[in-house]
């Protein structure tokens, strides 16, 4: 059980920080530790007890920390061009280095990558398995071109299930233990809820959250899906929000919420702070985002069948009328005033529809919105002053509604 003396984010930091000293105590002990992509099948590697490292995650702690750019320019300088993911490039600058300011994280052993965030991820852990020649364990998710996912595709993906598990008892020399996969997956399935349930209660208005916990909590989604701790944590979350909607509280001690939008597109994490604050200064709160949903991989634990359809249902790895959709709904639901889109240069999959799903949504919901172009980690893509300019833009349209709403009901 977590300790329940420390508020959420006191203890999501103290969790973050035995989640990495963890890592590095277990390559001491000699045991094995894999690296794996974000939204990857990780119930397996937990059931075997192999230890797993997220590089995003660390990549994203690293630009937060502004530690990002001397890693991307090193990458580069070994051939990495500007144009692939940045995440990628700080960690093949961190793989040469083995230091950063975010701290160390043990070099792998195996590698599990899954393609249902984007297809970098295949040559860029294709790259890191020959430079260390060490296996990887690949979960291809075919794009879901229609609706749903077919069930052929889930078919298709639990045959990779069946074969990770044989891979990984060739690589531990142990039988895989299946009663531990379905308590994991029962675990990881409850951290997911409650992680849904508690970054949902910023539907309540005033939102109890200022919306960049969004992504601050999500490390911990990320890192440690598979373990009790993480379900504990988001239960306090939960309370922590419920309790604050029950006083009337807003995100913020200092100034009222006056607009509420929605996020979509990754952090500019190198511009956290500088982002947050000036949104802050025009009374803006980010109330809704696509992240929550993307880390809800639901499913019961006796159904691998689910476990393979939630994989492959990752809005990223979704057609444009269930972005569409995702968005109009969160709009809905969240009390959306407008919208940010961030246009970030890595995130291909993500942006490269971004104008068309702006365009559908405006049409359906008559929200105001914004683009920007940035970077999740690439702090030379950024700008400040555009990131204002779009933002200012973005107050005058929703000042512009909020009047015309008003004007109409007189």
């Amino acid at each position: 059980m977590v300790n329940q003396k420390l508020n959420s984010k006191q203890l999501l930091q103290q969790l973050l920080d035995d989640h990495y000293a963890g890592a590095l105590a277990a390559k001491d002990r000699g045991e094995l530790i894999a690296w794996s992509t974000s939204i990857a099948p990780q119930e397996f590697c937990e059931a075997m007890g192999i230890y797993t490292v997220y590089p995003e995650n660390h990549a994203a702690a690293i630009g937060a920390k502004k530690g990002s750019e001397s890693l991307i320019e090193l990458s580069e300088s070994h051939g990495y061009s500007a144009d692939i993911c940045s995440y990628a490039r700080v960690n093949m600058g961190y793989l040469e280095l083995q230091e950063s300011v975010a701290g160390q994280i043990p070099l792998p052993d195996l590698l599990i990558c899954c393609n249902n965030i984007c297809n970098t991820v295949i040559k860029w852990y294709e790259n890191i398995a020959r430079e260390l020649n060490i296996p990887l364990i690949m979960f291809d998710m075919p794009f879901n071109y229609n609706y749903g996912v077919a069930k052929h595709n889930v078919e298709y993906i639990k045959g990779q299930f069946q074969d990770a598990i044989k891979k990984l008892e060739e690589i531990t020399g142990r039988s895989f233990d299946y009663d531990r996969l379905r308590e994991v997956m029962e675990i990881s399935s409850q951290s997911a809820i409650w992680w849904k349930k508690a970054m949902g209660l910023a539907q309540a208005v005033p939102s109890p959250m200022n919306g960049f916990d969004i992504f601050n909590y999500m490390a911990l989604i990320v890192c440690m899906r598979g373990k009790k701790e993480t379900v504990e944590l988001f239960k306090l979350v939960a309370q922590e929000h419920e309790e604050k909607i029950k006083a009337g509280l807003g995100p913020w001690k200092d100034r009222p919420e006056e607009f509420r939008i929605m996020w979509d597109g990754i952090a500019c994490w190198t511009a956290l702070g500088n982002t947050y604050k000036f949104l802050k200064s025009q009374g803006i709160n980010m109330v809704g985002s696509t992240y929550p949903d993307s880390w809800s991989i639901i499913y019961d634990s006796n159904d691998i069948d689910g476990m393979a359809r939630a994989y492959s249902s990752n809005f990223v790895n979704r057609n444009i009328d269930f972005r569409v959709d995702n968005i109009c709904q969160i709009v809905h639901d969240f009390k959306v005033d407008g919208i940010i889109y961030h246009c970030n240069r890595s995130c291909k999959p993500q942006d490269f529809c971004q104008y068309e799903v702006q365009r559908q949504v405006e049409d359906r919901t008559g929200i105001p919105s914004v683009m920007f172009d940035g970077d999740q980690t690439d702090p030379r893509a950024f700008s400040q002053a555009q990131f204002e300019n779009r933002v200012q833009a973005l107050c005058e349209m929703m000042k512009a509604k909020k009047q015309s709403s008003r004007n109409g009901s007189e």
